[in-house]
């Protein structure tokens, strides 16, 4: 199967720091999304909100398998919450998540399914490497996504990268 990305939309936090970033007016022509993700909080979670169509946390289940290089754990919320970005309190000076979600089949009317690799970036102990699997109860097609710092806000230079596929033959 061939696989094309389509760049539609990047946000940087050039000038200081932003609270939330916001895609909107996704195209309808793409049968999949790709949502690239490099941030940092300037304050001392290690978390971010998301949303769809301005629906947040409302119709979320996410289940998170997640290690910190010597331990291991699993988790399941309700509430829209991702892990993990850097923060200021404990990661490394300057370092940046790395984050990837896939959102197969946008424009369906059946319930989107969503697929986050995420990794956080440290000189030290305390690094975190996760995989969640998110279910949005949900039969609208995917037409804005949002994502929020659950801490202060996201560090200049975060950038969030937005890319339709096309997924085309077998």
């Amino acid at each position: 199967m061939s696989v094309f990305l389509q760049p539609l939309q990047t946000i940087y936090a050039n000038s200081g720091s932003v609270a939330s970033i916001l895609f909107s007016s996704i195209p309808q022509t793409y049968t999949d999304l790709v949502v690239k993700v490099s941030t940092r909080d300037t304050g001392a979670s290690q978390h971010m909100f998301f949303d769809l169509n301005g629906t947040a946390p409302t119709g979320f289940s996410n289940t998170l398998l997640f290690g910190d290089g010597s331990s291991t754990y699993s988790q399941r919320r309700t509430d829209g919450l991702l892990t993990f970005t850097n923060e200021t309190s404990s990661s490394t000076a300057n370092t940046f998540n790395s984050m990837d979600f896939y959102i197969p089949n946008y424009t369906s009317s059946n319930y989107k399914q969503i697929i986050l690799d995420s990794v956080t970036e440290q000189n030290g102990s305390g690094a975190y490497s996760n995989l969640m699997a998110i279910l949005w109860r949900n039969t609208a097609a995917i037409n804005s996504i949002g994502l929020g710092a659950a801490g202060t806000a996201f560090a200049q230079y975060s950038k969030f990268s937005l890319y339709g596929v096309l997924r085309q033959g077998i």
